[in-house]
């Protein structure tokens, strides 16, 4: 028998083998371009989304089966993936930094958005006549209390985001233990059950990259049910928050990122131009994770950052410190909010502030999974995500422009990496400062 040689074209190879950015733009433009001519035909705007409304739902069905595993096992083998004996002096410091770092974001992102109120008055309805119901916020306390489940089978059933997250850090700790057990049996089934974890993390990945792949289509069908209801005029507030997110990203950079390195006597301007190489790689591939090698090599070459050091806190890194994830997170919670017409309370913003820190645990460092985690926030705040609702009409907005948002996000997450790793280095005086003279 002849060898085989070349792979055969399957009939939908034309589409599975675009770009999915490509797709996805293109989706979000044929959808606003045909929503538009819909919003001008009277006649034509109803039926077409009465019967097309179906395509649509089938995207954010797949959005709401995936949540929920997939920030059960992200957040179990991201917190598992730590050896208890690294959290010794360099961990502690590196988990605080990446801790204090997450949480000024957010905070950035919330001001940003109190401020430039994004969204507001655009005045989104659901595309089937279905309404969010306005819900009271419990009392803070109540929801802190409720963030330790006194079930965490109901909570996974119901999809309750924060006692799933509690219970996973705490899974995922305990299991780090259990790995490093001195009993050989113990850790041996440490070990095992962490393969497990990882397998199952890597397959709900594999999930996301295809429903992922739906995402033109979904995109197309939302944006251009929103446009023949709403009108042209969603443009100008989606561009207005897209602007205000890469605000808060240049002001993390300049504030948060610059104030650490000039706090620890480090110049900004040369961090900066030892990080680019690995700055630019995050803009373009949008992956913490393939990013990395790269930013190991710029940190110890152009940095002095000791591999000692660089080995741990960069991977650690790549899994929990979410910087540019926070700020979208805080960004576009606020925009969906105004955008229907239910602006967060102060309780709300601390639930996004809460819910965003902790999530950004689970963001795993591959494109687009900061726009898993809006569903998550938005869950928090009472904001569902379900077919047909006017919360389900803006979070495809902003899913029709992830890619843009994801850019942004993953060079800021990247390059906070690299400042802690810098920064840690100096503070036990092992960074090499021959590199910052």
């Amino acid at each position: 028998m002849a060898e085989h040689t070349g792979q055969s074209k399957g009939i939908l190879s034309w589409y599975f083998d675009a770009n999915l950015l490509m797709r996805i733009s293109a989706g979000l433009i044929l959808g606003a371009v045909v929503g538009i001519f819909l919003a001008y035909s009277p006649g034509l705007g109803g039926p077409f989304v009465a019967k097309t409304k179906f395509f649509g739902d089938i995207f954010i069905r797949l959005l709401q089966m995936i949540v929920v595993p997939t920030i059960f096992f992200s957040l179990i083998m991201g917190a598992s993936s730590v050896a208890p004996t690294q959290l010794g002096r360099v961990g502690a410091k590196t988990l605080l930094f990446y801790g204090c770092l997450v949480v000024f974001a957010i905070a950035i992102g919330l001001l940003l958005g109190n401020i430039a109120k994004p969204g507001d008055g655009l005045n989104i309805v659901g595309l089937a006549g279905q309404e969010i119901q306005a819900r009271t916020a419990p009392p803070l306390a109540t929801v802190l209390l409720n963030i330790i489940p006194s079930n965490p089978f109901d909570a996974l059933a119901k999809g309750q985001v924060l006692p799933i997250i509690f219970f996973s850090l705490c899974f995922g700790i305990s299991l780090a233990y259990l790995r490093h057990a001195a009993d050989a049996n113990l850790a041996k089934c440490g070990d095992t059950l962490f393969a497990v974890v990882t397998a199952a993390a890597e397959t709900m990945y594999k999930i996301v990259g295809g429903v992922m792949q739906y995402a033109p289509i979904g995109v197309f069908f939302l944006i251009s049910g929103v446009f023949a209801t709403q009108g042209p005029k969603v443009i100008g507030p989606l561009v207005f928050v897209l602007c205000i997110a890469y605000v808060g990203f240049i002001l993390h950079v300049i504030l948060g990122f610059g104030g650490a390195l000039t706090l620890f006597g480090l110049s900004f301007i040369k961090f900066l131009r030892g990080a680019r190489e690995a700055m630019i790689t995050a803009f373009v591939t949008r992956s913490s994770s393939a990013t990395l090698p790269i930013s190991l090599r710029v940190s110890e070459e152009n940095l002095g950052v000791p591999r000692s050091i660089s080995s741990f806190t960069l991977p650690i890194g790549a899994t929990i410190n979410m910087d540019g994830t926070a700020i979208y997170l805080a960004v576009g919670s606020m925009f969906i909010a105004f955008a229907v017409g239910k602006p967060l309370t102060m309780d709300q913003q601390m639930l996004v502030l809460v819910t965003a820190t902790l999530g950004s645990i689970g963001a795993a460092g591959v494109p687009g999974a900061g726009a898993i985690m809006m569903l998550m926030v938005l869950e928090s705040v009472n904001l569902k995500v379900e077919a047909g609702t006017a919360v389900a009409a803006a979070y495809a907005m902003m899913l029709g422009i992830d890619a843009i948002f994801d850019m942004g996000r993953t060079c800021l997450n990247v390059t906070g990496d690299i400042v802690a790793a810098t920064v840690v280095a100096k503070n036990e005086k092992a960074l090499d400062m021959s590199k910052w003279e």
